[in-house]
């Protein structure tokens, strides 16, 4: 077992939960017919065997990308505030809501198989649990994260805070750099074991910023 998928299984992702019954959401899963669609179909089906690579970058050719803010991260603020009325229903209903939205969100599959491992679910945790490594796995052994030409491959900047918090790292600074044929978020981060850099590899995120902006 890569060492870590081992941290991240320690350190839950501020979506602990008791048990409790959870009315019936469903996540919508769009219909234009494009690779994203057809992979986000697929998953949630509970066919998990996909490129998950392939899957985060289809996200940015489909129609969703663009129509992600402010929605996904009004959706994102009420999940933390429905945690703190340990509202467990809304909690499942909301994260299905922002992967309705985006299906590669690595933050909705925590809380989902967080919560329906509490509920005693075993099924739907073992699925959200699953697609959420098959997400993390695709990020950390795309390189080694030790410079910018073997950066950690990233499509959205959500995924490199996630991946941070994931490890257990706090932020130090963050910085964009080169490397080779790469753009790079230069990230100095502290954890237990001292300070350490880590790069990810930002080439996606920086085009579709720019694409952004032209728009």
């Amino acid at each position: 077992m890569h060492k870590f998928k081992i941290l991240l299984l320690i350190t839950p992702i501020l979506c602990v939960v008791t048990i409790a019954f959870a009315q019936e959401s469903k996540v919508v899963i769009p219909s234009f017919n494009d690779k994203y669609s057809k992979y986000a179909a697929q998953l949630e089906s509970g066919d998990l065997n996909i490129n998950y690579t392939d899957f985060r970058n289809s996200f940015l050719d489909s129609k969703l990308f663009w129509k992600k803010s402010p929605a996904y991260d009004s959706l994102k603020k009420l999940v933390y505030s429905e945690m703190d009325k340990k509202n467990y229903n809304e909690i499942i209903r909301l994260t299905k809501d922002m992967l309705s939205i985006d299906y590669t969100s690595m933050f909705a599959h925590e809380c989902l198989q967080q919560t329906y491992k509490n509920l005693g679910d075993s099924v739907n945790q073992k699925k959200y649990h699953d697609i959420l490594f098959g997400l993390f796995d695709s990020i950390i052994k795309s390189g080694d994260g030790k410079t910018c030409k073997s950066g950690w491959h990233v499509t959205q900047i959500e995924e490199e805070y996630f991946i941070l918090d994931a490890l257990g790292f706090k932020l130090q600074s963050q910085a964009t750099t080169n490397g080779g044929r790469n753009a790079c978020d230069k990230m100095v981060v502290k954890s237990n074991e001292g300070e350490a850099t880590y790069y990810f590899e930002a080439n996606k995120v920086f085009e579709m910023e720019k694409k952004l902006f032209e728009r």
